[in-house]
């Protein structure tokens, strides 16, 4: 039974720094890319970053870029994405996401999902 579960999220100031964690189960993390999106309600879902399988190649939307970075660590079968210079804007849900390879639009297995929130 394949599982994703995020945590790490949480409430921080403008500026600020959150790591976010997705502790998988149920499938060999190393045959599979991990995306991270987020949602804020009443509007679409939005890829953020992504790492892939084979190369460990990873991607990330222009409005993150070089402020998160992501990374994977098979064999504790977490995958993470540190997040610095934290903005208003980057308040949502944040949600981790699996499949055979990267895609913002496609994604086959989601968790719950773990909220942030940047405010003063």
């Amino acid at each position: 039974q394949v599982q994703l579960a995020e945590s790490g999220g949480g409430l921080v100031q403008p500026g600020g720094s959150l790591r976010l964690s997705c502790a998988t189960s149920g499938f060999i993390l190393d045959y599979y890319a991990i995306g991270w999106f987020r949602q804020v309600p009443g509007k679409p879902r939005e890829g953020v970053s992504c790492i892939s399988s084979a190369d460990g190649g990873t991607y990330y939307a222009d409005s993150v870029k070089g402020r998160f970075t992501v990374s994977r660590d098979n064999a504790k079968k977490t995958v993470y994405l540190q997040m610095n210079s934290l903005k208003p804007e980057d308040t949502a849900v944040y949600y981790c996401a699996q499949a055979l390879k990267c895609s913002w639009h496609r994604m086959d297995y989601w968790g719950i999902g773990t909220p942030v929130t940047v405010s003063s």
